[in-house]
């Protein structure tokens, strides 16, 4: 594998993890709030959401590059 492409997959991995820690470090109670309303929702709701946030991604991915 390019080390190249492994640096880069590497980056964007640890991007995504402090995006993701981004809510639960400024606001807990809401995110706590989010997951438990996330929870609640059937699989195909969540399935969609998920579904429709890559599509956006790569999209997005696209545009940028």
């Amino acid at each position: 594998m390019n080390p190249e492409l492994l640096h880069s997959l590497w980056v964007a991995m640890a991007l995504m993890l402090v995006i993701e820690g981004i809510m639960p470090f400024l606001s807990p109670q809401n995110f706590k709030r989010a997951l438990l309303q996330m929870a609640a929702m059937p699989d195909r709701q969540v399935r969609l959401i998920g579904f429709f946030c890559m599509l956006a991604g790569l999209i997005f991915l696209y545009w940028i590059n």
